[in-house]
């Protein structure tokens, strides 16, 4: 009988602690995918991650700005865009979860194509950012110029450089 306690009293420990894990595995930031007022998926919300709040596209990851931009003319083109791939939408950006619609606007690429712009920046994702809650591009220095998160207010959150010693190769 005490043998048969035991197993069941180990069963229920392993359980709970299963339990905790997976609960415990949502953490404490605000990765959520941003909505609009109705509920659909936003182009671009806020989000809390290490940074504070940040800009994030409709999955949840995070939206920087290239220092090196003029205006709403993005300097970033060929590998760089590659990288740094710009936030496209279709039709009208749509904003929700603590963005400034007054501030969110559209530039056109090389392309011709249309790329987001919010306070006049234009927005990009980072490659290396691989979920919802990545800052890996925060402070990194390439193609010519520094990668910064976005605040709500438009911006650069300013935090510890990624890798001063040069970004990721490129």
């Amino acid at each position: 009988m005490t043998r048969r306690t035991s197993i069941t009293v180990l069963a229920g420990a392993a359980a709970l602690v299963l339990t905790l894990a997976i609960a415990g595995c949502g953490g404490s930031n605000n990765t959520a995918t941003p909505t609009t007022a109705n509920g659909s998926a936003a182009t671009i919300g806020v989000a809390n991650d290490n940074l504070g709040d940040v800009l994030v596209n409709s999955q949840g990851r995070t939206l920087y700005l290239f220092q090196k931009d003029s205006g709403t003319k993005s300097a970033c083109t060929g590998a760089c865009a590659a990288a740094w791939p710009p936030l496209r939408a279709n039709g009208k950006p749509t904003v929700g979860n603590g963005a400034d619609a007054s501030l969110v606007g559209t530039t056109p690429r090389s392309d011709g194509k249309p790329e987001v712009t919010y306070n006049g920046h234009p927005l990009y994702l980072f490659v290396k950012d691989q979920k919802a809650g990545d800052t890996n591009g925060e402070g990194v220095n390439a193609f010519g110029g520094n990668w910064y998160a976005v605040s709500p207010a438009g911006d650069q959150v300013s935090a510890p450089p990624a890798n001063p010693g040069g970004g990721y190769g490129y």
